[in-house]
């Protein structure tokens, strides 16, 4: 047995333990544990150490949008998680005969972004936890001292109500080889990071939900409320400097309401670009590598519009956060149609709807197919259209799409830090991925009298069109 392969048994070995311990908690028993781990990364004092030691060690985002980003997600993840029964008969239906039982999964890796190193691995762990298994954590190396604090919140949570603390691990020396073994040796993984870990998951040999990349797209049409609009597409760009994945990273504005839409996003704080800014920007956020291919410049992922301006050669505005930029033709070459992982956000017009809907699939076809999209309208008729034409996961209405997508307090949508994002993405699920993605369901069936149709009660009104 390799080194890696040592550290992740011991590990992983730790975790079975205590899984078995709890195995046969009742639903009231496993509530308590997911209340304790959810107090213990929600609570003031605890969430301020946590932000303080992710923008510290990381240098992304801001302590006051972390600080919020665990009010909401971790309050939102154990309600969504109190809603749902994992222990013994949760679902019957006497006429069909069928009742349903919930058993845990096991031990389940649990990969961590380095741009939400806390709040994610709080998310995660109360909806695992609820399904009554085991997590171990696989934080960014970046972030170790930030999966520490938080883990070490959690485990002490799991000590209140006397659950084993080796409930909730981390690795604390992370590597990729460490991440790799870890999948190899737990029952289920759940990757939420970029397209490199999700592939790795994928690849690992055990079952995964993988998260796909985000390039958030919003239509901004004619009739919308443009004050309301700017202000959730703003709101939504500049929380915690566009660290998360559903930040929209552009906008498809109507030619009617333009430039009206421009003056109101300046009223909230953003800073419209000159052509030569424009161009100056796209040299700073994207680089080249050795083998000459550009991507992101991860100096600029999660940094203030003001230092991210500061590096392209131009001032803005004291208290800015939003930087945007104008762009003409999607169809053309160009990388600003992808995701920015930044306080920047490119602006595209349109005329007639079809030619919204044509640039909005042009740019996620580009990058984010799968993800997430986005409208400002009060058309039901162009909500129908886009939901019917576009393959994305989820459609925002009229909200902001970053704390949107994932779940709030304002919709309807399951809470969770991690986005599933179909086939179209090559993830498993296009749910928001929470408890109910963390038990396994033993189906018990008994039988009834015999209920066959007829063939011409199958296939009469077939026949009649087609023949026999």
């Amino acid at each position: 047995m390799s080194n890696d392969e040592q550290i992740i048994f011991e590990i992983v070995s730790r975790a079975r333990i205590a899984q078995a311990q709890v195995a046969d908690y009742t639903q009231e028993q496993i509530d308590d544990v997911c209340r304790a781990v959810a107090w213990q990364t929600y609570c003031d004092a605890n969430i301020k150490i946590c932000a303080e030691t992710a923008v510290e060690e990381t240098g992304m985002g801001n302590v006051a949008d972390k600080i919020t980003k665990h009010k909401v997600k971790v309050l939102g993840s154990l309600i969504e998680s109190l809603k749902g029964k994992t222990v013994g008969l949760i679902e019957e239906n006497v006429e069909l005969g069928i009742r349903k039982y919930a058993k845990p999964v096991g031990v389940i890796g649990a990969l961590a972004p380095v741009t939400n190193p806390t709040a994610t691995p709080a998310s995660n762990a109360i909806a695992i936890l609820k399904g009554r298994n085991a997590v171990i954590l696989a934080p960014h190396p970046k972030a170790k001292r930030s999966a520490k604090v938080v883990c070490d919140f959690m485990r002490a949570g799991l000590k209140t109500v006397g659950a084993p603390e080796d409930l909730v691990q981390f690795i604390a020396e992370p590597t990729l080889e460490l991440s790799q073994e870890l999948m190899r040796q737990v029952d289920l993984v759940l990757a939420t990071g970029g397209p490199g870990v999700v592939k790795a998951a994928y690849s690992s040999g055990k079952p995964a939900y993988g998260v796909g990349a985000g390039n958030a797209v919003a239509i901004v049409a004619e009739d919308t409320d443009i004050k309301d609009a700017a202000k959730k597409i703003h709101l939504s760009k500049v929380f915690d400097n566009a660290t998360s994945c559903s930040s929209e990273n552009s906008i498809v504005v109507q030619d009617g309401i333009y430039s009206a839409l421009l003056d109101a996003l300046r009223a909230e704080g953003a800073y419209v670009c000159t052509a030569a800014e424009k161009d100056a920007l796209e040299k700073v956020i994207w680089v080249a590598n050795k083998e000459g291919v550009f991507g992101i410049n991860g100096k600029v992922v999660a940094l203030s519009a003001e230092k991210i301006a500061g590096m392209a050669g131009f001032q803005i505005p004291a208290g800015t956060r939003m930087l945007a930029v104008e762009c003409a033709d999607a169809r053309a070459n160009s990388r600003w149609r992808g995701e920015k992982l930044s306080p920047v956000l490119t602006v595209w017009r349109y005329s007639g709807f079809d030619q919204a809907l044509d640039i909005l699939k042009t740019l996620t076809d580009y990058a984010g197919t799968g993800h997430s999209s986005g409208i400002h309208t009060f058309n039901a008729g162009y909500i129908e259209k886009l939901a019917l034409a576009q393959k994305s996961s989820r459609i925002m209405v009229r909200q902001p799409m970053a704390p949107g997508n994932g779940g709030n307090f304002f919709n309807g949508m399951p809470s969770t830090t991690s986005l599933g994002c179909g086939t179209w993405a090559g993830n498993s699920t296009t749910e928001n991925i929470h408890w109910k993605h963390f038990i396994n369901v033993t189906w018990v069936s008994e039988p009834f009298k015999p209920v066959r149709p007829a063939d011409d009660e199958v296939w009469g009104s077939f026949w009649k069109k087609y023949g026999r």
